[in-house]
């Protein structure tokens, strides 16, 4: 006979640190706390933190590096479903992608952006440039989570969802594009946060779509 299991328990444990992904108090590209950490801050046994978190690994939330801890990457259960359903895609067909969802995302963001959402643009854009001199791994990280504020300055659930289950796909493209283009586009970033700062809901959209484009036009389309 095998141990009964509390699964209620670890279930419970499992929602709380998904909870904690999905706020953005764990973003991603962050490291989680330790399994010790986790014990204490849940007040459970060792075990349902262990299995917890290997839950969020089958989900495709996050992921163990040996040596280094577990970190977030995604802030959906879908991320790992479509990570792999992506995989094989092309660079080109994923900027087109995502040259849909920021442009439609700018211009909401315009439009419902509040006080909280102008400071948190104007500390990531910050952040980012910081980062690009310093950690180019911080950078990326930066840069995924500014633009990611812009949807979240849309105010809506559902986008957001969405845009957060392909993170993991849309970091991957940054850095496989920095790397290769080793270009910071400080100022394409600094147009797009201050159009959605302003209020701008056009200027917001054309300046997303035009930094997209500048992007696309480094894949030739030879289909």
């Amino acid at each position: 006979m095998q141990p009964v299991r509390r699964t209620s328990l670890i279930a419970q444990v499992t929602e709380q640190l998904r909870a904690e992904i999905r706020s953005g108090r764990w973003p991603v590209g962050s490291r989680i706390p330790t399994e010790p950490e986790l014990t204490e801050l849940t007040g459970t046994g060792r075990n349902t933190v262990r299995e917890a978190v290997q839950a969020l690994v089958h989900a495709g939330m996050v992921e163990r590096r040996q040596g280094s801890g577990t970190y977030v990457i995604s802030t959906s259960t879908l991320g790992g479903t479509l990570t792999e359903f992506f995989a094989d895609a092309q660079q080109r067909d994923l900027l087109e992608l995502r040259q849909a969802l920021d442009t439609t995302a700018a211009a909401l963001a315009a439009e419902r952006r509040d006080a909280i959402d102008i400071a948190n643009l104007e500390r990531l854009l910050e952040e980012r440039r910081i980062a690009w001199d310093d950690d180019h791994e911080s950078a990326i990280d930066s840069d995924v989570q500014l633009h990611r504020a812009i949807v979240v300055a849309s105010h809506n659930a559902v986008y957001l969802e969405f845009y957060d289950s392909l993170l993991p796909i849309i970091a991957a493209g940054m850095r496989s594009h920095s790397e290769k283009a080793n270009a910071a586009y400080h100022a394409e970033h600094e147009d797009l946060v201050r159009a959605v700062i302003d209020g701008d809901p056009e200027r917001a959209a054309r300046t997303a779509n035009c930094f997209l484009d500048s992007l696309l036009a480094e894949y030739p389309d030879t289909r």
